[in-house]
């Protein structure tokens, strides 16, 4: 899952809460998602990078939008308005999932967190914050439900050190699995929630805390030795490399999950028969067959990155798509990218690059390893 391009103009940009933190540490700030937010600090992309895979990185995401959802009609309300049964969710249990359109296409990706009988958080993109919220009171009437924006601190512990640093900082997670959760209560303030997930492939935690509180454990977890503070430039390089989508460029509204390689977040039963909004259209180009499709990529010899918006074409010359998102994998040691192609196209394929064509082989998702705790 996760954001949206940037806005342009600094007078428009909000802050988040813990801007002054960032900048004591030496972040360098630029315009996203509406928001001015550290791209990098001294030690570079690279090595920020870098020391998230190999130990643990924290990132400020408090840009992204929490919305709880309660009610007895909750359930019901959520799988009108995402492809999949709430009622059946564990309590406890996170599900990558979306807000659909009536023609399939994607809304916004979201992670939706069961935490009680009638009670669901969704976290959803900061670039896609005001129509979500939106879509759904517009649809809220109907159901029993009370739809409620919170306002959070929202902290990523990402890496392989990830776990024995939260624990070492006194929030003891280490009971849950990927895409579980739970608020922590004893010492905790009210509205404390955090969940085993992240944006990166690596092990990690996201952790929601009131604004008065967050300050404070993010200065206890960047005091610790393993820990480094990561921007937004290194967390596009991590999620690319662990072929996670970015809404905006590889997930759009006129793009269905099935062309978006994402099918498998919806059940299967569903896809031909569900009840949600866009479930009809969904099922009709199922049964259709899919005009495009998502691809790894990656070039055959030296190359410059290939970044988002490159054509991409056929060994005829022929355009069958563009490259949805591209950089540099540091963690990979070359350039790789994310395309939308023509579903039938044949290979190879190429890339425009500087007024080149650099030949493309396709390679299977994702680029480096998961390593999520299952």
């Amino acid at each position: 899952m996760r954001d949206t391009q940037p806005v342009r103009g600094p007078e428009h940009l909000k802050q988040i809460p813990l801007h002054s933190l960032h900048a004591e540490f030496g972040a360098k700030f630029g315009p996203f998602a509406g928001y001015d937010m550290p791209l990098f600090y001294g030690a570079g992309v690279l090595q920020e990078h870098l020391h998230t895979r190999e130990h643990a990185g924290l990132f400020d995401i408090s840009h992204m939008c929490h919305v709880d959802v309660t009610g007895p009609g909750a359930a019901g309300f959520i799988s009108r308005l995402c492809p999949y049964d709430a009622a059946g969710q564990a309590i406890g249990a996170g599900r990558y999932t979306f807000f659909l359109n009536e023609e399939a296409g994607i809304i916004d990706d979201l992670i939706v967190t069961r935490l009680g009988e009638q009670r669901y958080r969704i976290v959803c993109n900061a670039g896609c914050a005001d129509k979500d919220i939106a879509h759904l009171s517009a649809h809220a009437g109907v159901f029993d439900v009370k739809v409620e924006p919170l306002q959070r601190v929202f902290l990523a512990l990402q890496g392989p050190q990830a776990k024995a640093v939260l624990t070492a900082a006194g929030l003891d997670a280490s009971a849950l699995a990927f895409m579980q959760a739970m608020e922590p209560k004893d010492g905790w303030p009210n509205g404390s929630f955090v969940s085993r997930s992240g944006y990166t492939g690596e092990d990690g935690f996201e952790i929601a805390l009131p604004f008065a509180d967050g300050e404070v454990f993010a200065r206890k977890l960047l005091a610790d030795t393993r820990v480094l503070p990561i921007g937004l430039a290194a967390r596009d390089s991590l999620r690319l490399e662990a072929g996670l989508s970015l809404y905006g460029q590889d997930l759009a509204e006129d793009i269905t999950p099935m062309e978006a390689g994402l099918i498998w977040a919806i059940p299967k039963p569903l896809r031909t028969d569900g009840e949600f909004i866009g479930a009809d259209a969904l099922a009709a180009k199922i049964a259709e067959g899919r005009k495009r499709k998502r691809v790894g990529l990656k070039p055959k010899g030296p190359s410059a990155p290939i970044r988002a918006h490159a054509e991409l074409f056929d060994a005829s010359g022929n355009r069958i798509g563009e490259a949805t998102s591209g950089g540099f994998g540091p963690s990979c040691g070359h350039p790789v990218a994310l395309g939308l192609v023509i579903a039938d196209a044949a290979e190879p394929f190429f890339a425009e690059v500087r007024a080149k064509r650099i030949e493309m082989e396709t390679t299977p998702l994702p680029f480096v390893p998961h390593r999520y705790k299952r």
